[in-house]
């Protein structure tokens, strides 16, 4: 049987079940917590405390996997996340790559072929490689895929660089790809013109926040290509509301295109975007659905109501994601 690798080590493909496919244990900025947590707003026992209570309700909604795409530039640590993996059955899957809207961090601009410092090969490909094959750091656990971005600046000289990287590492190590992407500005269409010119395959490819866009021609041209379209940002009403997001989901699905969608809210069990009580609360306030449980208890009994089959939800929820990682 093919596998995956989780934080607990592999698991078999048929085994991932129901599949959130871009959701965060933890987005913290390591600078920011050693400088401003530290008895302010982090506990580490709580927090970790916190996100189990917070995985093991959602394993009881029907969840058994959550594919988290904590990179650098979100914070990823994975001993943290490899604490909160040991109290909780579910399956949770990370990533390596790189999160940027613009520029390369320092740590990479300028080596590299043809830069200040010419060395035969890419060290963010490097790194990235070691992350799937070898592990991250030293914690034994492997990277299942990797994460890029393009956002709303475009392809930047750096953006480039990272989604050149990234879709080198996929044809060294068959790992499949997420891109965060701005469906403001049609930024999957930027994908596809780099991945193809990289010779990705598509099939392999998650569309990240295509559901941000109501425009089916764009996001059939997506799925048509071969991708996958991220519907993944259930909860974040100022993106697009969930009405709005279902009628969408309703509208492809009636068109076929329920083995090209997977669903997701890109929630996290905590995010130092809001830090302490009243930040959070703030949070809740603006977004009160953008939690890990809006889609099993308020959005698939609407698409249920909308005509979508339980077969067609399983496309989306066990099937894709299956695929995805085969």
């Amino acid at each position: 049987m093919p596998t995956v690798e989780t934080v607990r080590g592999p698991v078999d493909t048929a085994e991932l079940g129901a599949t959130l496919m871009h959701e965060h244990v933890f987005v913290l900025s390591t600078e920011h917590l050693q400088n401003y947590g530290a008895g302010a707003w982090w506990d580490e026992e709580e927090r970790v405390r916190d996100a189990v209570e917070k995985l093991n309700e959602l394993k009881s909604l029907g969840i058994d996997t959550i594919v988290d795409p904590t990179v650098w530039g979100l914070g990823r640590y994975i001993p943290r996340v490899q604490r909160v993996a040991e109290q909780t059955e579910i399956n949770i899957i990370v990533a390596t790559g790189l999160y940027t809207f613009d520029e390369i961090p320092h740590q990479y601009e300028h080596r590299g072929p043809g830069l200040l410092l010419d060395v035969p090969s890419d060290p963010m490909i490097d790194d990235f490689t070691r992350d799937i094959r070898a592990g991250i750091a030293d914690t034994g656990v492997k990277a299942a895929f990797l994460k890029c971005v393009v956002e709303t600046k475009g392809l930047t000289p750096g953006v480039e660089r990272n989604l050149r990287a990234c879709a080198a590492t996929h044809r060294v190590t068959g790992a499949p790809i997420t891109v965060h992407t701005s469906s403001a500005t049609r930024a999957g269409r930027l994908v596809l013109d780099i991945f193809r010119d990289e010779g990705v395959d598509l099939t392999k490819v998650v569309i990240g926040h295509a559901g941000d866009s109501n425009d089916l021609d764009y996001l059939t041209e997506l799925a048509d290509a071969g991708c996958l379209l991220g519907m993944d940002r259930f909860g974040l009403d100022i993106y697009n509301p969930t009405a709005n997001r279902v009628d969408t989901i309703v509208a492809l699905a009636q068109r076929g295109y329920t083995d090209r969608m997977v669903l997701a809210h890109d929630a996290s069990c905590y995010i130092d975007y809001f830090p302490g009580p009243e930040a959070q609360a703030a949070k809740e306030n603006i977004a009160p659905n953008w939690n890990f449980r809006h889609i099993s208890k308020d959005v698939l009994p609407m698409l249920h109501d909308r005509g979508v089959t339980d077969e067609q939800i399983r496309q989306m929820l066990v099937e894709a994601p299956r695929r995805y990682f085969e």
